[in-house]
């Protein structure tokens, strides 16, 4: 949106998520553009490796400067409380709050514990994931300690944004297709299972998204979250038929669509709403992050689409 890239002209990308006043008003900005039924806090589910003093760049993609790849190198980590190096995080939640007055609700997040530690390993974005494969499978014992050490930074991490005042918390396991179901059951899911349950005492609702969970979704929807993110990869009524009918679902539609013309983003909008009507209930949402391509416009109509459903 042109009001963001406002913003962005003047800060970075790591100021910007430092700044709480900044935060809140981009928060705020979909909302007044397109109208849409929640808002959900701007910042980045890298912000917690400051508790580790770690230093992430953008260029645009993240960067990790100091990898770690080594069992010294995971020894040596030092794994600080997010109530006290997060702070700024926690004083956006509440700036958002002031600023939209209960006009809609606010949701929090973090990345999945999984997904967090692959940017921690491999250093960047990754096609393969060579690195933190050949760590699962080369260094298991390795690997478990750094995904219990990151779903406690991670738990803490949401109790604070519930602490702060967000009304639901959402998790993010982005990467979660790069392992095949069996290793995913085997080294991830029990480490999402205790980020899980421990939300539960928190008294929001979470929303759990597993990416590429055309495979992994029936193991998602082991978990207690109270509603499933569904991306594109598996059609609703599919997914539906996964979860079963008392599970409340969120997604599908596919980003992208919103590179195309009006009437086909219609109608692949109502086709996801159809569908959705066979769960307990449905939270219309993409099937992941919007493309900064997208035309504000179009986003706009497709808000009004659903709405109209």
């Amino acid at each position: 949106m042109p009001e963001y890239r406002a913003v962005r002209s003047r800060v970075s990308f790591n100021e910007l998520c430092r700044n709480p006043d900044l935060c809140a008003e981009v928060t705020l900005q979909p909302i007044d553009r397109l109208g849409v039924d929640a808002a959900i806090l701007f910042s980045d589910i890298l912000v917690v490796f400051d508790a580790l003093g770690i230093e992430v760049r953008f260029e645009p993609s993240p960067v990790i400067s100091t990898p770690v790849r080594t069992e010294a190198e995971a020894l040596a980590l030092r794994w600080g409380d997010p109530h006290q190096h997060l702070g700024y995080v926690f004083d956006a939640v509440r700036a958002c709050k002031r600023a939209l007055a209960d006009r809609v609700p606010l949701i929090g997040f973090c990345g999945a514990p999984f997904t967090t530690l692959s940017y921690l390993v491999e250093g960047q974005t990754s096609r393969d994931f060579e690195r933190i494969k050949g760590m699962i499978f080369s260094a298991p014992k390795v690997f478990a300690g750094l995904m219990e050490n990151m779903t406690s930074l991670l738990c803490e991490y949401l109790r604070g944004q519930v602490l702060a005042g967000v009304d639901a918390l959402q998790v993010f396991d982005s990467w979660a297709g790069a392992l095949s179901p069996a290793d995913y059951r085997e080294h991830v899911l029990p480490h999402l299972a205790r980020l899980v349950h421990f939300t539960s005492g928190l008294g929001v609702p979470l929303i759990l998204f597993v990416r590429g969970n055309a495979n992994l979704l029936a193991q998602a929807a082991e978990l207690p979250a109270q509603v499933i993110g569904i991306d594109w990869s598996i059609d609703m009524d599919q997914a539906i038929a996964v979860t079963g009918p008392n599970r409340v679902v969120q997604g599908n539609l596919d980003p992208m669509l919103l590179l195309g013309p009006a009437a086909l983003v219609e109608a692949k909008a109502r086709a996801v709403v159809a569908a959705g009507r066979a769960a307990k209930a449905h939270i219309f949402n993409l099937g992941h992050g919007i493309s900064r391509h997208t035309d504000p416009g179009i986003a706009r109509h497709l808000v009004e689409v659903v709405h109209s459903a």
